[in-house]
């Protein structure tokens, strides 16, 4: 093996002065990271890619090139003098009991409870007036908290039977373990290699989920595309699994999903071969003949099954309605041409759930909720009253239920939960957390501030009150803008941290998430996906211009495709911010394709195999390949973990060996490999913390802080 390392990390303090207040930069002499001969050839053009060998998460040389990295990394962090006083107060401030909606299941109530900084959430169950009791502790599963639920807890229909998926490390890929909840005993062979995947029962007898075949090479990063359903019969090996739908080399589908109604009636599959758009099939499981119905056999919407009484169906969709609709058809007849509206489109997006024998739908008005409520007839019943402007989720559960609950938060409001009675509306206070955070100290106002084309996008400004609006306030502007994913006001304890120290919080809500349903979403993909960035920059040029913030005092955060984002904008405007923060993110758009189930992104990105346009676009905004020589890019700190397989490392390796070797100036350009850890779901509490404590200090480290801000008097008035 070549020597990688040439020094570990030297660190010499230097002072210099700037905006008349002395400035404090550790100087990092970076682990050498060699260059390889690797070229592509995309129509006629060749593309070099030096870090090729970084994709490789098996070998000897990568796994010594994360350890000296982390080594230098650490060694910068361990000089931020207040780095541990972040930490203790991120572990004061989480430190409260949070509690989850409960459910019934058979003669038992269960809800899932966290004492405060266990690293997973366990669940509890009880009987009638008794004392609840451990129902199921995932922090018993590992010593150090790497090992966590999957997801929910999944009920055979009549609650005698218990599945669950555990997740190891991070990964994606999950493992499924079968219990009678009465004695909790696993009560067969734990089924492997499952991923992407819901559990759901048919009857008691057993479950459907999803999976790919086990990759040939590295099962972290290569290629999954073909998935499949499976039918899992209790007592039988998962050998002999049935495969319901999939596996057609002719008819590739990245994500299937197969899930049954209420009733046992219908079993309900969609199929799609990116992460926009389905196929949608049902099958009368009533009826051992029937044979697989066509509902969709395009992908041009995103439509699925809501519910259904006896044969009709209540089917959402996006089909010619992009803000969604809810509408009704017979079983026996179900494609579009004999669809009904039921809950018509409006100028709002839909997200509707069911429960209590009602209908529920929430809407988005400018990215804040509201709730109306409808019967089975399609007759509005009430306008729900909602405890203040944020959001809700919640309204969901089985027909026969008499309660439902729901959660409240916004951006300086911890999430509480309330229980709602369905049949008079009436709304009670089921549970407010004891937090040590005055929510009353903060104001969260939207404002609407206009992009590079003229589009008029919101954004939420969140900080304390009495904050001294004087350009010099440390900024988070934090963004997402794809997939149909909409950013909607909700409490962090992070955030909360950060707005004690006279931070700011600014979340905009880009084109390309689905805030504004479809049309939003596609305003900011593929040859349009510039859009996205120039509405990140607007918005910092908005904080800018109203005096919240300088750009020696702005940083840029965002996670995956949030990624992705600020890695284009901190090498289209290196001059926009002071400190970058980019996240587990898809940062080489030439390959991400190739990796794990990439190829499914294609509907957001193009790639670069598609066409010369796409692939002269795509290399025209990818980070990876646009890190100039010469260039003072702002200070960045790079966030990844070892195990996700989601979004590779290797995009946020190549990314960081690129910086470094071609970064101008002086501020620093690290990365901080997480171990045991993947795209972030199921991450252990106290790794939670410790990444929060180093991605504030080196933020505020970099703004030129010597001590926290909290501990000045000229960021808050009082």
């Amino acid at each position: 093996m070549k020597k990688i390392l040439v020094i570990i990390c030297a660190l010499t303090l230097t002072v210099s002065c700037k905006n008349g207040k002395e400035e404090k930069n550790v100087v990092v002499n970076y682990p050498e990271t060699k260059t390889v001969d690797t070229v592509d050839t995309y129509f006629g053009v060749e593309v070099k890619d030096p870090y090729r060998w970084l994709e490789d998460d098996r070998s000897a040389e990568t796994e010594a090139w994360v350890k000296t990295q982390n080594q230098s990394t650490y060694a910068y962090l361990d000089h931020i003098p207040f780095r541990d006083e972040l930490k203790n107060r991120l572990s004061e401030l989480w430190n409260y009991e949070k509690i989850g909606a409960p459910f019934i299941e058979g003669e038992y109530t269960y809800f899932s409870k966290n004492n405060g900084l266990q690293n997973q959430n366990v669940y509890y169950r009880k009987k009638g007036n008794e004392e609840a009791e451990v129902f199921l502790d995932p922090n018993t599963f590992s010593k150090d908290g790497t090992i966590s639920l999957g997801g929910g807890l999944s009920f055979s229909k009549d609650s005698d039977m218990l599945a669950y998926s555990i997740s190891e490390g991070g990964s994606d890929w999950r493992k499924i373990i079968v219990m009678d909840p009465e004695t909790r005993e696993v009560v067969e062979d734990t089924l492997k290699d499952v991923k992407f995947s819901g559990i759901s029962w048919y009857k008691n007898e057993g479950f459907y989920y999803s999976s790919y075949d086990k990759p040939e090479g590295s099962e972290l990063s290569a290629k999954t595309d073909q998935h499949k359903l499976y039918y899992h019969k209790l007592g039988s090996p998962q050998k002999d699994d049935v495969l319901v739908f999939g596996g057609k080399p002719e008819e590739k589908h990245r994500y299937i999903s197969g899930s049954v109604t209420e009733d046992n009636r219908f079993l309900i599959i969609s199929a799609k071969v990116s992460t926009s758009g389905n196929k949608l099939f049902i099958k009368d499981l009533s009826n051992p003949k029937s044979k697989l119905v066509t509902i969709l056999d395009h992908t041009d919407s995103d439509t699925y099954i809501i519910e259904n009484e006896g044969s009709k169906l209540f089917l959402v969709t996006n089909l010619n309605a992009p803000n969604k609709k809810i509408v009704t058809v017979d079983a026996s007849n179900p494609t579009p041409e004999h669809w009904e509206d039921f809950i018509a489109e409006t100028e709002n997006v839909l997200n509707p759930s069911t429960g209590g024998g009602f209908f529920f739908a929430k809407y988005m008005v400018d990215a804040l909720s509201q709730v109306k409520q409808y019967d089975y007839n399609g007759v509005l019943i009430r306008d729900v009253e909602l405890p203040g402007l944020g959001t809700v989720s919640g309204f969901g559960g089985k027909k026969k239920d008499k309660e439902l609950y729901f959660s409240f938060t916004n951006y300086n409001t911890p999430s509480s939960l309330y229980k709602f009675n369905p049949e008079t509306g009436e709304t009670k206070s089921y549970w407010k957390p004891s937090i040590a955070f005055d929510s009353n100290d903060y104001v969260s106002n939207q404002v609407f501030y206009t992009s590079k084309d003229g589009t008029k996008i919101p954004m939420m400004i969140t900080h304390h009150k009495n904050l001294v609006i004087n350009g010099k306030n440390p900024t988070i502007l934090y963004g997402y803008g794809g997939f149909n994913i909409s950013l909607t006001p909700s409490f962090s304890i992070a955030n909360a941290v950060w707005m004690e120290q006279g931070g700011i919080l600014a979340v905009p809500n880009l084109r390309g998430g689905g805030e504004y349903g479809k049309i939003w979403h596609n305003a900011g993909t593929q040859m349009k996906k510039q859009n996205v960035f120039d509405d990140f920059i607007a918005a910092g040029e908005y904080l800018i211009e109203n005096n919240y913030t300088s750009s020696d005092y702005l940083a840029i955060r965002g996670g995956s495709n949030g990624g992705l984002l600020v890695g284009a904008v901190m090498t289209q405007r290196p001059d926009l911010a002071k400190v970058a923060l980019p996240a587990v993110g898809v940062l080489d758009m030439l390959r991400y394709h190739t990796f794990t189930a990439g190829a499914g992104w294609a509907y957001d990105y193009g790639t670069a195999e598609q066409s010369k346009d796409m692939f002269e676009y795509l290399k025209g905004y990818s980070p990876l390949h646009n890190v100039k020589e010469g260039v003072e890019y702002p200070a960045t700190l790079i966030t990844t973990g070892d195990h996700d397989d989601r979004v590779v490392p290797a995009h946020s390796f190549k990314f960081a060996a690129e910086l470094q070797s071609k970064q101008a100036g002086t501020n620093p350009t690290l990365i901080r490999i997480e171990t045991d850890a993947g795209h972030g779901a199921g991450t252990p509490v106290s790794k939670t913390i410790e990444q929060y404590a180093d991605i504030f200090g080196f933020t505020l480290y970099n703004m030129g802080f010597d001590v926290l801000p909290s501990k000045t008097k000229e960021k808050i008035k009082g």
